[in-house]
């Protein structure tokens, strides 16, 4: 796959077209505040994983509308008792699930507690899924797919449900006895990557602990862009319903725009380490770097916030990890080693 999106200098100055909508924060506010109407109830079951040097936990919890979503809990089985650990929350990418109980451990392995969110309606490619998707819009008019469910209203579309999942997932792990709730890291892949920007921007003027975001090769950015020049990929689904449904581009633009990473980033408190893909087709790099570009770079939502009570903030350290030769893969354990490193500068290690 050749270079095919910006060169590399236009790109770390580009930013998206999008503007946000004027309610955009009475919007997340209200749907926040809808959500935790249904009490958390988080429960952690101990499970079998056959791992000698790792402890497992199933867990469920109440996301959207109050519809339980499963993650795994794994802990370093030499852990000290009493000590809280530090928490990584892990989202999935598109189309995954949270996978067997042994799958993915890694974070654990490195001596952290890690959290993995089961994505609602999802897990039928790329690892398990458990989670469903109960809400009424999963039978609206819709493109093969995700990307397009719900898409004729903003509340009903399929992300907003899943953007709450992700923000309950840190208030579910940050109730376990042995998680320190004051060091939450954010990290994905892919549609990971883009819930844990969701999830930050969330979290910051609402929730505390979040320590950090690990964003890799990030899905759900810069919509007008993406949609118009990924060749491959989900933002095709976008495409490909309104190839069809030709009337209704600027309708389906202004959905998708209160649910663009490139906004909800942008009121994030919390430093980051972005990644991005030079030859990647899925989320093309002009995407990844809009949202880069824009993390941080607003006032951090929550009640009151745009009644001029948040005082102006500086930029929280960002930096990004260029892979010029690679595709959607990204840097893979090349990166992972990166974030280790980055974890454990920030926590002091």
């Amino acid at each position: 796959m050749p270079l095919f999106d910006m060169p590399l200098d236009q790109l770390r100055n580009y930013t998206s077209s999008a503007v946000e909508p004027e309610d955009f924060d009475d919007f997340w506010d209200r749907t926040i505040a809808e959500a935790r109407q249904f009490p958390l109830d988080a429960v952690y079951a101990p499970a079998e994983n056959h791992l000698s040097v790792i402890d497992s936990f199933d867990v469920s919890y109440a996301g959207f509308g109050g519809a339980r979503i499963k993650g795994w809990l794994h802990l370093p089985a030499n852990r000290d008792a009493g000590r809280a650990l530090p928490v990584v929350v892990q989202y999935v990418g598109y189309s995954g699930g949270r996978g067997l109980v042994q799958q993915d451990t890694k974070w654990a392995q490195a001596g952290y507690a890690h959290f993995i969110m089961d994505t609602r309606g999802q897990g039928y490619g790329g690892s398990l899924g458990e989670s469903a998707d109960p809400h009424p819009s999963a039978g609206d008019v819709a493109y093969a797919g995700l990307m397009t469910r719900g898409l004729s209203s903003r509340e009903d579309y399929y992300y907003r449900r899943v953007f709450v999942d992700a923000f309950r997932a840190i208030e579910a792990v940050q109730n376990h006895p042995e998680v320190d709730a004051s060091k939450v890291l954010l990290a994905g892949l892919s549609q990971g990557g883009g819930l844990a920007i969701a999830a930050a921007g969330l979290a910051a003027g609402r929730l505390d602990g979040v320590l950090c975001t690990m964003a890799d090769v990030p899905f759900l950015q810069d919509f007008p862009r993406a949609v118009d020049i990924a060749p491959r990929g989900p933002y095709l689904e976008v495409a490909g319903f309104l190839a069809r449904h030709r009337d209704r581009y600027e309708p389906a633009l202004a959905v998708l725009n209160y649910f663009d990473g490139v906004h909800l980033g942008r009121r994030a408190t919390a430093p980051a380490l972005f990644s991005v893909a030079l030859m990647d087709d899925v989320c093309p790099p002009s995407t990844v770097f809009a949202a880069y570009n824009a993390y941080g770079t607003g006032e951090a939502a929550g009640p009151g916030a745009r009644m001029g009570e948040a005082a102006p903030r500086a930029v929280p350290a960002k930096a990004i990890e260029v892979y010029r030769f690679n595709n959607h893969e990204g840097g893979q354990e090349h990166h992972w080693v990166s974030q280790l490193r980055y974890v454990a500068e920030l926590l002091g290690r």
